[in-house]
């Protein structure tokens, strides 16, 4: 008995300091954390230069990062929404001195740096200075720095104007010698989503409309930097034409940019601007930190303004992964709108290159059955096209910017045949037995009959003439005129203005405003839908979606095929699709 107290009352003890130990491991994680956060905050609330790195990818939808208190990174990376209000906010905030922007090949799309530019020039009449400097400068990141008072670029850097190149990649070849048969069905002559495995160049009608398009663009483009050289688009067209812009002093000749200059020398710019002496720190503030405290809409009122975000590819069921509009996750998200009797109007932003018929066709009920009890915006990102169109077709309004991606009013069914690949290259052969003409349909097994393949143009047509009807229904145009402009033919957003398929151009702050004036009231409150998405929540996700060795093998892929994977993510998503019908442009055309 003596011997079991002895080992109880040691073990207690043991227990006891391992307790201590814990707890006090405990505190000292809240207090340094505590403090890492405390730090951040005093950063941000006396930072009086804002920055804005356009080498970053800007989503519509901010992002909680629960970890970046261990990793010196931000607490929240801003949306396009977040950042434009950001920028507003910085116009009549007396800390704030100006706006740096970090200027390098840029990932966002041309509508997106539509949006960023817009805000910028609005910015200035604030009479605040902005400056934007880079080592390598894009056009797409010269597009947007246009609205700033003065450009620099490192001189022995490079800054492009060489016009507008779109390439796409076509995989006819590679399935023929795979003896791989795609069987493909679509609706539309410019429905150029297929042609990359139907063909082995473009066809003459997508290589008008990707001109057309590239075009449009192109001349946004030489609007902004006439803006900025006060030279006119014809001579700056010229340059591009000519190669005239080789090096660094070619751009400063042109005036292109304001000076050729070292970091060290733009930090001394900025601290003359902000009256700082020599010696004394810049105090930077992230966009996204001071985004994250200016995101909020303290305005209080019993009326409010929704803005609903759907940015990516839409598909079925339930969302998986950040940045995509997945059927019933939206429509959770709409349903909870509907039912919120304070929201008197609402913005959708949609920012889709499309996706599933299906689940585009349940997203628009959703949207048909919101729109009888509240004024319904369409706000149109960089893309909103096929099924992205699909979605925003019977909207009171819509809105979209002059660099807008829109229409694809089209539609497309594809399989593939994989029976003389498996028979001649692996010497694998099928049979089967079923008790009706169709029960294995669609299949990889063997090419579809002829009549088969009538019933997949068939439900193609089927589901093309009711996106044909509601384009109709919800533009109030007469069906002839709606066949002219659809037939998958991509637009701009200001063709597609002039084509009826959108009512006005400018961005979602106009969106916003049109929903106030529809529903009648000034004095509101905006709220955003769903709520930003959270990387602890993102990573639990794709820990349930994923076991840990398919996850360490898409990672390994990912490393060794760099900028292919792309490609091969593409493939497997056309494999996903198998005989499903789809309104959407899988490989979207990259201008630049």
């Amino acid at each position: 008995m003596k011997e079991f107290f002895k080992m109880f009352f040691a073990s207690l003890l043991a227990m006891v300091v391992a307790g201590v130990i814990v707890v006090g491991l405990i505190i000292a994680t809240v207090i340094g954390v505590s403090k890492l956060i405390t730090d951040k905050e005093n950063k941000i609330n006396t930072g009086n230069v804002v920055v804005i790195d356009l080498s970053k990818r800007i989503h519509e939808l901010g992002q909680k990062n629960p970890f970046a208190v261990f990793s010196n990174g931000n607490a929240y990376e801003a949306g396009l929404y977040d950042i434009i209000k950001a920028i507003d906010h910085a116009k009549t905030d007396g800390k704030i001195k100006g706006i740096l922007l970090k200027l390098s090949p840029s990932p966002n799309g041309w509508a997106t740096l539509q949006q960023l530019n817009l805000a910028l020039r609005d910015f200035k009449t604030s009479n605040k200075f902005i400056y934007a400097y880079g080592e390598n400068i894009s056009q797409n990141a010269y597009f947007a720095a246009s609205a700033a008072d003065s450009v620099y670029l490192n001189p022995a850097g490079g800054l492009d104007l060489k016009g507008f190149a779109t390439v796409l990649a076509f995989f006819k070849g590679t399935l023929d010698k795979l003896e791989l048969q795609p069987e493909i069905y679509y609706a539309g002559k410019f429905k150029s989503a297929t042609e990359p495995f139907r063909a082995e160049k473009m066809s003459e009608p997508n290589r008008l409309q990707i001109m057309a398009f590239q075009n449009g663009i192109w001349d946004q483009f030489l609007g902004a930097a006439s803006q900025y050289t006060h030279a006119d688009k014809s001579t700056i067209n010229g340059w591009a034409v000519g190669g005239t812009v080789q090096f660094p002093a070619d751009a400063l000749k042109y005036k292109l940019v304001a000076g050729l200059l070292y970091w060290d020398e733009v930090e001394q710019r900025i601290r003359a601007k902000t009256g700082l002496s020599d010696n004394k720190d810049i105090k930077y503030v992230t966009i996204n930190d001071y985004a994250a405290d200016a995101k909020n809409d303290r305005k209080i009122s019993d009326q409010k303004i929704a803005v609903l975000f759907a940015e990516g590819e839409i598909k079925d069921g339930e969302q998986m992964n950040d940045h995509e509009i997945a059927s019933k996750t939206l429509c959770e998200e709409i349903r909870k709108v509907s039912k919120n009797d304070k929201i008197k109007a609402v913005v959708l932003r949609v920012n889709s290159p499309g996706g599933s018929a299906l689940a585009s066709e349940v997203i628009l009920r959703e949207l048909i059955l919101l729109k009888q009890k509240k004024h319904l915006v369409i706000s149109m990102g960089d893309y909103a096209a096929s099924g992205g169109y699909y979605i925003s077709c019977m909207a009171d309004s819509i809105f979209a910017l002059p660099n807008t991606i829109t229409g694809s009013i089209g539609v497309f069914s594809m399989l593939f045949s994989a029976d003389k690949l498996m028979k001649n290259k692996f010497g694998v052969t099928f049979d089967g037995v079923k008790n009706a003409p169709y029960a294995d349909v669609p299949t990889v097994s063997r090419p579809l009959t002829p009549l088969e393949a009538q019933r997949m143009q068939n439900s193609v047509d089927t589901i093309y003439a009711l996106f044909k009807n509601h384009v109709a229904t919800g533009r109030k145009l007469s069906a002839p005129i709606v066949d002219s402009i659809s037939q998958g033919r991509v637009w701009t957003g200001s063709d597609a203005m002039d084509m009826g398929l959108v009512d006005a151009l400018g961005g979602l702050d106009r969106a916003i405003a049109s929903a106030a004036s529809l529903a009648k009231i000034k004095d509101y409150k905006v709220v955003t839908y769903p709520e930003p998405t959270d990387k602890m929540n993102t990573l639990m996700r794709r820990l349930n979606a994923n076991t840990e060795s398919s996850a360490a093998i898409k990672s390994a892929i990912k490393e060794e095929m760099g900028d292919g994977y792309e490609w091969y993510e593409k493939i497997q998503e056309l494999r996903k699709m198998n005989g499903k019908a789809m309104m959407m442009m899988p490989f979207v055309p990259v201008v630049n």
